[in-house]
């Protein structure tokens, strides 16, 4: 059985993309240019399920169009739509030190000043200039700390603990 914390968010599944049984997904992240692997994991009902490639190509470089083994029509393709696509953090961790955003979701961040906890990275925030991490508090409290690399100490992937110059007051503010 696969668990969450074995696998990374990369995207959503769009339509279907012709006859065959293709759909496009909506990729977060540039996990195809770094690794190669033979299956994706697909949030089905809540339970994560691996699904075979047979082909994909990039129709742009947010889109990707994909052909799972034993997704051979339209209506098979159709079930998926909507469907959230994990990559399993075991491939990406053989990409060397190559890391992406969307793969430090779930790492713990701790302050390198004062060595606690600041919480876990629950999102990524990229929509801006400035990529902020969503860190959720020990206490339950939602923060934005910034993900700025001259703030990163160092990234432990192994024991998935990033340690960050956390700017002074940042934790206190609701």
């Amino acid at each position: 059985m696969i668990r969450h914390e074995e696998v990374y968010r990369i995207g959503r599944i769009g339509k279907p993309h012709g006859v065959r049984g293709e759909v496009s997904i909506h990729i977060d992240d540039d996990v195809f240019d770094r690794v190669d692997a033979e299956y994706l994991v697909l949030d089905v009902d809540g339970i994560l399920v691996p699904f075979y490639m047979e082909e994909y190509r990039f129709r742009s470089d947010e889109t990707v169009l994909m052909k799972f083994c034993d997704i051979d029509t339209v209506e098979q393709a159709r079930q998926l739509t909507g469907t959230d696509v994990y990559f399993p953090r075991s491939e990406a961790d053989d990409a060397g030190d190559t890391l992406s955003w969307a793969s430090l979701v779930g790492y713990t961040l701790t302050d390198h000043h004062t060595h606690s906890v600041a919480g876990i990275i629950t999102a990524i925030d990229d929509s801006t200039l400035n990529t902020l991490f969503e860190v959720e508090r020990p206490d339950g409290t939602m923060v934005l700390i910034p993900a700025a690399e001259d703030l990163i100490i160092d990234i432990d992937p192994d024991k998935r603990v990033i340690t960050i110059n956390i700017p002074e007051g940042l934790l206190g503010i609701n």
